[in-house]
């Protein structure tokens, strides 16, 4: 049996896309998955299966969320080991316990690659925020008095790119991975 992690996009942010865990957790396990488990409330589920299809899960639980919720959510799914392998090659510069500094790891969602998000949103601003692609994710680090000034902040929430990636601090990542 492997265990899998799924980060839905967007729901339960300020009041929008309202998704109770409870009933996400009981979605999930209408899906066929065990040992299912949420982390905070912000869409951050692990489940096992004796399945291995990251695409198919996908489709399932876009559908499941639709068809229980009445809501279009993005969903990243990724196998636990392949997360930890990430995690494993994080660059020296992220995840510190500095809490002057916001450290992210975007998950970027097929068919769109890394590349291509890099491409659109450019260059990180010198001396304000840090980036590092790994596979299908980026790690993103950047001072949190001065996140306004980023390159990268207004432009991961802008439309064309918004629907392709899902973020997650290092500490809600980190937690999710253990669950």
């Amino acid at each position: 049996m492997n265990r899998y992690l799924a980060f839905l996009r967007g729901i339960n942010v300020s009041g929008k896309n309202k998704i109770p865990m409870k009933e996400l957790k009981e979605g999930f396990e209408g899906l066929g998955f065990e040992e299912v488990k949420t982390y905070l409330n912000s869409g951050n589920v692990a489940f096992s299966s004796d399945r291995d299809d990251c695409g198919r899960f996908v489709k399932e639980i876009e559908s499941m969320i639709k068809e229980l919720f009445g809501l279009k959510v993005p969903v990243f799914v990724i196998q636990r080991e392949e997360l930890e392998e990430i995690l494993n090659n994080a660059p020296d510069w992220w995840g510190s316990e500095d809490k002057a500094i916001y450290d992210n790891l975007i998950f970027v969602m097929a068919p769109a690659t890394s590349i291509d998000i890099c491409r659109e949103i450019g260059e990180p601003k010198e001396g304000l925020e840090m980036i590092e692609v790994y596979r299908n994710a980026i790690f993103w680090s950047f001072d949190r008095k001065d996140y306004q000034k980023t390159n990268w902040w207004p432009k991961t929430a802008s439309a064309g790119v918004k629907d392709r990636i899902t973020i997650r601090t290092a500490g809600t990542v980190r937690k999710t991975v253990n669950l």
